[in-house]
């Protein structure tokens, strides 16, 4: 009688592929908390600080996040940092906000881009000088390669 090989003993971690290497992220993301969005805040630029942008930030809703809620990534936080107990790399802050916030911020920032883009057609749409006229704004795009064959 033939010896037969068991089918957990059958394996074919030596036939998978070796997975291809890739540079690492300069920035690691942190693990994902329900209701929450991440951001990195620039606190510094070229080494000077930059205390406008940080207050701004902060003034808009977001807020450090603690290297103790986020063991994964204090690790590599820059030890000179002015945020104690806050995660910064390189001159970027770890910040989070709630989602609900973030969608109102976005929907706010939306809406004023859409103003403007009217704003700039209404403006464009009048003719306060006859020998000037302007033409409709043409919003198509065209993509070519090669030579242009028109």
């Amino acid at each position: 009688m033939a010896e037969r090989t068991e089918r957990e003993e059958l394996s074919r971690d030596h036939q998978s592929r070796i997975k291809a290497w890739t540079p690492p992220q300069i920035l690691p993301d942190p693990n994902p908390q329900p209701g929450y969005v991440f951001r990195w805040i620039r606190t510094a630029l070229l080494g000077v600080p930059d205390n406008m942008n940080v207050s701004r930030q902060f003034r808009e809703g977001w807020v450090a996040v603690r290297a103790e809620d986020h063991p994964e990534i204090a690790m590599v936080s820059d030890r000179n940092s002015q945020f104690k107990g806050g995660i910064e790399i390189g001159g970027l802050l770890l910040c989070k906000m709630p989602k609900e916030i973030s969608d109102q911020r976005l929907a706010y920032y939306e809406k004023l881009a859409q103003s403007q883009v009217a704003a700039m057609e209404h403006n464009m749409m009048r003719e306060s000088d006859p020998r000037m006229p302007l033409l409709k704004p043409e919003r198509r795009t065209v993509v070519t390669f090669g030579r242009n064959r028109e």
